[in-house]
């Protein structure tokens, strides 16, 4: 007859295998090897640590190591993922950035306090920080020419469609205006060199520029990255009236396809090859000769196979003054423009991405933006 530590195990591993436990409560990782006793819910060893920081509200145990109680597994019985979210998660707005086990440790760790901590999806007055459509704050922002962290004052304003922020504290005139309609914000705490590093774009002139944030406390961070998702929605509400909000969320904000470092040349292709670092959006590929740098170098449109790009290994017999060995070529209806990259597999992974650009068909107001790449000067 089996032991009773050896029949709460198994039951165990039947409840985590009940639909919704699966994977991970608050990130969706599969097979979750942690579950919190107090909560009711499975998640994965990466939650977990977020959990032990809310040690009077949460308390867990692995799943397969560690000792349990008969009464901590009715629990988890009793409640489960799927009750669990259906208590945690009532009104979560369907701007707010849900975050999945490959986004950074900051978004993962405010979503887990805000759902069981602050309980921000049960009291709707608790959204506030980032539903109003008005938000105003001190950030850290990284200076464009010496690279110093100054502190600016920004404004978000959903009624005059703009994030705004001001050199000086009591400056009337903002220093930069960014439409709401063509910001993006992404966290990139490794290439800021902050936990809590935000980059935010915008167009400018029709082309792309860069501005790096961070503020000491994460909430903070994260409610000024749900307020520009706020803004975007509402004003993408109004810019396509009677589009599904499953068809307008994707949109709110987006990371970059891929990025790291390429040689590229210039378009005659008889200069040498320079480092370059790469950024992918959408079919934007952006260079830069540092990641922070606020002006990209040179951006390059790619469109889809149908209107003439391609993507090849390797490059032209003739090419020279490059030093990296794998190269790529990109084919567009004018011109190839030449890369290389210093590993076999980053070659791979950048063609991938490439590839998958290409095959995707092209929306009308892709064609316009195409169209301006080409009449720059």
């Amino acid at each position: 007859m089996a032991s009773e530590p050896d029949h709460n195990r198994r039951r165990l591993q039947e409840i985590r295998n009940t639909p919704g436990n699966s994977v991970c409560a608050d990130c969706g990782a599969p097979g979750p090897e942690w579950a919190s006793f107090t909560l009711g819910v499975f998640m994965c060893p990466g939650c977990s640590g977020i959990h032990r920081s809310i040690a009077q509200i949460s308390r867990v145990k692995s799943v397969l190591l560690d000792p349990w109680e008969k009464s901590e597994i009715e629990l988890i019985a009793s409640v489960g993922n799927n009750a669990a979210k259906a208590k945690y998660q009532q009104t979560v707005p369907a701007f707010y950035y849900t975050p999945t086990h490959t986004d950074c440790q900051l978004l993962k760790e405010q979503w887990i306090l805000a759902k069981y901590e602050r309980h921000e999806f049960i009291h709707v007055d608790r959204q506030e920080p980032y539903s109003t459509g008005y938000r105003e704050g001190f950030l850290w922002k990284r200076g464009r020419d010496n690279g110093q962290f100054l502190s600016r004052k920004f404004i978000l304003s959903e009624r005059e469609g703009a994030l705004m922020y001001f050199n000086k504290h009591d400056a009337r005139e903002p220093k930069a205006i960014m439409k709401i309609q063509t910001i993006n914000a992404t966290f990139q705490p490794t290439k800021i060199g902050n936990p809590h590093g935000l980059q935010i774009t915008y167009l400018k002139d029709n082309s792309t520029r860069n501005i790096f944030v961070y503020h000491e406390d994460g909430k903070e961070m994260v409610d000024w990255f749900n307020a520009i998702r706020a803004a975007r929605f509402h004003y993408s509400q109004v810019a396509y009236p009677g589009a599904p909000d499953a068809d307008l969320v994707p949109k709110l904000t987006r990371n970059y396809i891929k990025e790291g470092y390429m040689e590229k040349t210039g378009p005659k292709q008889t200069e040498g090859f320079k480092k370059r670092w790469f950024s992918l959006d959408d079919r934007r590929l952006m260079y830069f000769k540092d990641p922070l740098d606020a002006y990209a170098r040179g951006e390059v449109f790619i469109g889809s196979k149908d209107s003439g790009y391609t993507v090849v290994p390797g490059l032209p017999p003739s090419t020279q003054g490059y030093h990296w060995q794998f190269g790529i070529t990109i084919v567009t209806p004018d011109r190839k423009f030449l890369f290389a990259c210093e590993t076999e597999e980053q070659q791979r992974e950048w063609m991938t991405v490439f590839q998958l650009v290409i095959n995707r068909p092209m929306l009308p107001q892709e064609y316009a933006v195409e169209v301006h790449f080409k009449h720059k000067p």
